[in-house]
């Protein structure tokens, strides 16, 4: 039976099916639905978001339900004005309970409608299982609320810039909301607090709601994957460093910053020639094997639109992102009825909400991190009471 949640948070739990809303026994067999939600969580639930490539309720409905559609979307859009005017917090609630009935049924018509659409002329997606995975991680961190303090900038508000990021984040709610399909090469977006812009200068606000704030991320991540997709041996040490005593030995390069700076700057410029760099990072072979007509097509077949000139460039992020993903996902697996969770991350960093009866888990997180599909990458860990003094951490 196709049925839908209202709210995908986990105690707020509304279900439409078969016409009817039901709020407490839900009817049996339910199987298929839009999207996921942590209000109903049960093995064998087909969800239509994921078998249509995450494409959104507007980019899948049909033309017959088009005209329905829009009528339920101009009812949505006006009930959320109002919640802005009148300043609710949409995370403090349960969303049907701010919504009246005859809107609940009209729109859990029209999603079980569109649901129905997708399951009917989409085929299961060889990334189903990924993009779902995915989504439950990204719906656990949306529904954890961030513990933001402001007193560490208090004696800074004689600062303009200071004032202006205050008078921003009392603004905004305290909760990350990721969003998977916002780039091409798969790196998340986010919306509510600005996790992936934040100044470094401001982290000191966000402290963790247990005990320490635990971050693990790659070292030089996307040059590591260059090195996994020709076949090369990971270092075991920083790749810089690595670069500066093995590739450029002897050169005028003489420091780790002038190692990478030297690097980078070649690496997605096709037009830069480095007769050193070539050599050891053969550019030219990773575009063969992953680039052709018109597309490229990744280490994990995710397949974007490119031109010669951008295709190296799509080929590593893309990877490295998707990379970055599969492990934050079987992190978050091993975290599974453990007190520590994941809190956020920020590209190739992954930071854990970390509960001091969780301390045995230290050396398992960082085996699960460093262990990828594409060889073992070297993983820095740091932690601290605030995001803002994070130190290196040894295991």
């Amino acid at each position: 039976m196709i049925f839908q949640t209202f709210d995908d948070k986990r105690d707020c739990i509304a279900i439409y099916a078969d016409g009817e809303i039901y709020k407490e026994d839900p009817p049996p067999q339910l199987t298929h639905t839009w999207d996921f939600s942590e209000s109903f969580l049960h093995e064998g639930v087909e969800y239509a978001k994921y078998y249509c490539g995450a494409k959104s309720l507007d980019e899948v409905c049909p033309p017959q339900l088009q005209s329905e559609w829009d009528s339920v979307k101009r009812s949505l859009q006006a009930f959320h004005a109002s919640t802005r005017e009148a300043k609710l917090r949409l995370n403090d609630y349960c969303y049907f309970d701010l919504l009246p009935d005859h809107v609940l049924l009209k729109y859990g018509k029209i999603k079980n409608d569109i649901t129905a659409h997708v399951f009917q002329n989409y085929e299961k997606p060889n990334d189903y299982e990924f993009r779902l995975d995915l989504a439950k991680v990204l719906t656990s961190i949306k529904n954890q609320k961030l513990n933001i303090d402001i007193t560490p900038l208090r004696n800074r508000q004689y600062e303009f810039k200071v004032r202006q990021f205050l008078k921003k984040i009392k603004s905004v709610e305290p909760y990350i909301h990721y969003e998977a399909e916002g780039t091409k090469t798969g790196r998340l977006t986010a919306s509510q607090f600005p996790i992936l812009t934040l100044h470094k200068g401001y982290r000191n606000i966000m402290k963790p709601n247990n005990h320490i704030f635990l971050e693990m991320d790659y070292n030089a991540a996307e040059l590591r994957v260059m090195m996994a997709l020709l076949g090369k041996k990971q270092p075991e040490e920083d790749v810089h460093v690595w670069n500066m005593n093995n590739v450029f030995e002897g050169v005028v390069t003489r420091t780790r910053d002038e190692a990478k700076k030297r690097i980078f700057a070649w690496l997605y410029n096709p037009k830069s020639q480095d007769h050193i760099l070539n050599k050891e990072y053969d550019r030219d072979t990773v575009v063969k094997k992953y680039f052709t007509g018109g597309q490229v097509t990744n280490f994990f077949s995710r397949t974007i639109e490119a031109d010669e000139h951008h295709a190296l460039n799509y080929i590593i992020q893309s990877t490295a992102a998707d990379l970055f993903l599969r492990q934050m996902i079987k992190v978050a697996r091993s975290l599974e009825g453990k007190k520590s969770t994941i809190a956020f991350c920020l590209h190739d960093s992954l930071v854990i909400d970390f509960h001091e009866e969780d301390k045995g888990l230290v050396y398992d997180l960082h085996e699960i991190f460093a262990t990828t599909e594409l060889g073992r990458f070297k993983v820095n860990v740091s932690c601290g009471k605030n995001f803002g003094e994070m130190r290196e951490c040894k295991i």
